[in-house]
Formats: structure tokens, sequence, C-alpha cells
């Protein structure tokens, strides 16, 4: 069974910087791709970026390129979401999720999520 966690959430200034984790178990085949999404109030819930398992690749939304990085840590089973640089509207909750296999391109990622975690809130004051 697939289990997917986020953690790391919390409140920051704007400008200042903040790690989210997303420890991952259960996948029964080698390739993979976790995403990252957030979900602003009253929004609806957007696709940040993501990371492939295979090739290592990851591809970022425009809104955060430049500002966060996705990481993997293979060993912890850990994709980390390194967010710099915060504003205001990054304000949301966010998701990690994973999906079984190849994704290509990396840019239909948002589509084809299998399993989710349950969040974490990640609050920027101006």
């Amino acid at each position: 069974e697939v289990h997917v966690a986020e953690s790391g959430g919390g409140l920051v200034q704007a400008g200042e910087s903040l790690r989210l984790s997303c420890v991952y178990s259960g996948f029964e085949i080698g390739s993979y791709v976790i995403g990252w999404f957030r979900q602003a109030p009253g929004k609806e819930r957007e696709g940040v970026g993501c990371f492939s398992s295979s090739g290592g690749r990851t591809y970022y939304k425009n809104s955060v390129k430049g500002r966060f990085t996705i990481s993997n840590d293979n060993a912890q089973k850990t994709v980390y979401l390194q967010m710099n640089r915060l504003k205001p509207e990054d304000t949301a909750v966010y998701y990690c999720a994973v999906r079984e296999g190849v994704v290509y391109p990396l840019e239909i990622f948002e589509e084809v999520m299998d399993y989710w975690g349950k969040g974490t809130l990640v609050t920027v004051s101006s």
C-alpha cells in the first residue's frame, strides 16, 4: 500500500524560506513521480512542480520557477520542496502526490497523480 505524508508547513514572513518534506513508501516498481500541489483559500488546487525518479528530472510551474526547488533523498524515501523568497500569495495548503511509473512529458503531472497526502499549511505574512 502506498503512503504519502507531507510535513514542514508553518508561518513565515515574506521573503523567508521554508522546506517541506514528503515521505513516501509502498511502491512496488522502481519508477515514480512525486508531485507538489497547493490550494489557496477560495482557489482551485494547482500544481507546483514534480520530481521523476526516471532520470532525476524536475519540472516547475512558472509561478514558482527560480524560487522553489524539488529534491529527492532516495535513501530516506523523502522528496523535499525548498521554498525561497516566499510571497503572501504562496499561502496555501501544500500537498504531495505520487504516480507510479514514468510520466512523459512531466508537464502533465497534474493530471495523473494516484496517491495523495493530507497536506500541510504554509502561511506567508506580509
